[in-house]
């Protein structure tokens, strides 16, 4: 058994350091063949015609709400159940951020909760312009039900799929922006598939994608047809928009490839290990997640049946080495958005929901011997009076 069991940890195996290793000893570091050889491994696996790789899932996030016009004026909803990412994307742009309540099943937006604020929202004259849907542990939201709703109120969707790689939805992968502009995925190291930092966003849109690649890289161009003027040669460049430095380089790239290759080993390893923990943990003092096949389970969140256990129950099992963690502080109640605006009981079923949450260690490397530990000690620390 190992001394500490993170909550999450990347798999990294021999190919992929003689991928990245390839890398070092070649021409390009960065902004090389590695890019476009990751970008088309995931719009491939997501089912999608374009991919734009980016430093990271937040800097995805950021430069989809600006090619999809977001700024100042405009209204972005998105879950309270996220990382912060998700909502702060819209603030980078100066649009209003505001939140869509969570099903207690799903922790994903309620679909009840999003119809009735809509049609509040009608008759008040603020509907939204873009609502950021979360994928909150790998599970799809209801994209066909969204999708109906974003038709008939005239809001664009952006996936928030940062946890969901490898996911599917109606039979689909999740990324193939069938009823959505955009989605953005995560390959931090603790997510499903890593590029050690790295974002993707997917897209079938050839003129959003074009503009994503001018916005990852300071907003220029080489290519004559964008330009103003004509070229004065082929060190010729044009800046037509404030954009970003938000490259990924080659050697997250190379390590991205290879790492792709194995994501449906990836998703079946975390679900055998999620079908293992629903076996053995008890549902009696415990609420588990509805186990889907769908979902690609980057992580694994429990909610105790007595919500004030869970301070306790957290340090005791960090006490014996196991990195619980907790998914996650609803963001309307940092202090930042609370200086916004929000207060607590805004969003109930996503503060009930954080108030018990504790989840556990899931990931492709997770050996039986260290599950079995983790089960064992939640159910002695469950059992103390």
């Amino acid at each position: 058994m190992d001394s500490y069991i993170p909550y999450g940890r990347q798999s990294i195996n021999e190919a992929d350091i003689a991928a990245v290793v390839r890398v070092l000893q070649s021409d390009w570091l960065t902004q090389g063949p590695m890019i476009e050889c990751f970008e088309n491994a995931v719009a491939q696996a997501a089912g999608a015609k374009y991919a734009v790789a980016l430093s990271s899932a937040t800097a995805g996030l950021h430069l989809a709400c600006l090619a999809l016009g977001i700024g100042p004026g405009d209204r972005v909803w998105t879950s309270p159940n996220t990382f912060v990412a998700s909502a702060n994307c819209a603030m980078y742009c100066g649009a209003a951020i505001d939140f869509v309540d969570i099903d207690r099943y799903t922790r994903n937006i309620s679909i009840e909760a999003l119809e009735q604020k809509l049609a509040q929202a009608e008759l008040m004259g603020t509907l939204p312009t873009l609502l950021i849907p979360v994928h909150f542990a790998g599970l799809s939201c209801d994209m066909a039900a969204i999708a109906q709703l974003a038709q008939r109120y005239g809001f664009r969707v952006l996936e928030d799929a940062a946890h969901a790689i490898g996911a599917s939805y109606q039979d689909q992968p999740v990324g193939g922006c069938h009823y959505s502009q955009a989605t953005v995925f995560s390959f931090h190291p603790v997510k499903i598939v890593t590029t050690g930092e790295g974002g993707v966003i997917t897209t079938n849109d050839e003129a959003f994608y074009r503009r994503l690649l001018r916005l990852r890289s300071h907003g220029i161009t080489r290519n004559p047809d964008e330009m103003t003027q004509t070229s004065e040669g082929d060190w010729y460049y044009q800046q037509l928009e404030l954009g970003f430095n938000y490259r990924m380089t080659d050697l997250q790239a190379a390590l991205g490839v290879n790492q792709i290759s194995r994501l449906k080993e990836f998703c079946s390893l975390r679900r055998d290990k999620v079908q293992y923990y629903l076996q053995k943990l008890p549902k009696d003092l415990i609420q588990l997640p509805k186990y889907s096949v769908e979902s690609a389970w980057h992580l694994f969140c429990i909610n105790l049946r007595n919500e004030k256990e869970r301070k306790r129950v957290f340090d005791a099992m960090r006490l014996r080495g196991i990195g619980v963690n907790v998914h996650y502080l609803p963001v309307h109640l940092q202090p930042f958005y609370r200086n916004q605006g929000f207060n607590e009981g805004d969003f109930p079923c996503a503060e009930s929901y954080y108030r018990s949450a504790i989840t556990l260690p899931l990931f492709a490397d997770l050996s039986l011997c260290n599950q079995d530990y983790v089960i064992q000690s939640l159910l002695e620390v469950l059992e103390i009076e």
